[in-house]
């Protein structure tokens, strides 16, 4: 009796262990699907040699773009500051202008009764070219080129006047400053003359010739005669003049 039940019992218990295992190796099986399916793939090793660095595969933003890849499609242009310049050196694209193409003419500027003292210089390029006029002409008063020369107003301006093919550029002129009358003696002129200066300001072109307007045989001149030298209207030219 005792022999077959623990014979018995046995058996249970084998059948037990038996199905037991059964059991987990299939939950084992299970699981083990189920890391297949869900399970990362491994990394493939990288093909960049030690120490190198991989090139990237980010295409250069074009210049419509917001990005900075690529350079800049505007570049800065600089000069040497002689570009345009004529072998006269006046700084710009034209020639300096020539006494040979130019027309003179002279108008008074005092009321009739005063004394002669203002007076404004005009010259017109004769020809369809721009030329230039460089900072102020050499003016003389009487005849000769060891005439005294005619101080300018202040430092002569430096920016060249061009002048328009048939167009006209101004100087003011004041040339006697005498009040005391009487029998008194001075200089006498019957003309004015202008030497042209180059754009270096060293070279000359040429001397104009401004005979004096009609009516006016001669004026009287002396040292304290003053020019304002070139300038492109008519005010410009006989404004500080006007205040002598």
């Amino acid at each position: 009796m005792n022999s077959t039940t623990s014979r018995a019992r046995s058996g249970r218990r084998g059948l037990r262990g038996a199905a037991l295992g059964a059991a987990v190796a299939a939950a084992l099986l299970t699981t083990t699907a189920c890391q297949g399916d869900d399970a990362p793939a491994a990394a493939s090793p990288s093909t960049t040699a030690p120490g190198t660095t991989a090139p990237s595969t980010t295409a250069p933003t074009n210049d419509s773009g917001t990005g900075s890849a690529g350079p800049s499609a505007t570049a800065t242009a600089t000069g040497n500051g002689d570009s345009g310049e004529t072998g006269g050196g006046n700084g710009t694209e034209y020639a300096d202008c020539e006494a040979a193409g130019l027309g003179t003419h002279v108008e008074l500027q005092d009321e009739p009764g005063e004394t002669p003292r203002h007076f404004l210089l005009t010259v017109t390029n004769r020809s369809k070219t721009p030329c230039v006029l460089n900072e102020a002409p050499i003016v003389r008063l009487t005849a000769g080129s060891s005439a005294p020369i005619v101080e300018t107003l202040g430092e002569p301006d430096d920016e060249p006047v061009v002048v328009e093919g048939g167009g006209k550029a101004y100087a003011g002129l004041y040339v006697f400053g005498n009040d005391e009358g009487g029998e008194a003696e001075y200089d006498q002129s019957d003309r004015f003359t202008a030497t042209l200066v180059a754009g270096e300001g060293t070279e000359l072109s040429g001397t104009l010739v401004f005979d004096l307007p009609e009516g006016l045989g001669t004026v009287s001149v002396d040292d304290a005669a003053r020019l304002n030298g070139w300038a492109g209207t008519e005010g410009l030219a006989m404004r500080p003049i006007t205040r002598l």
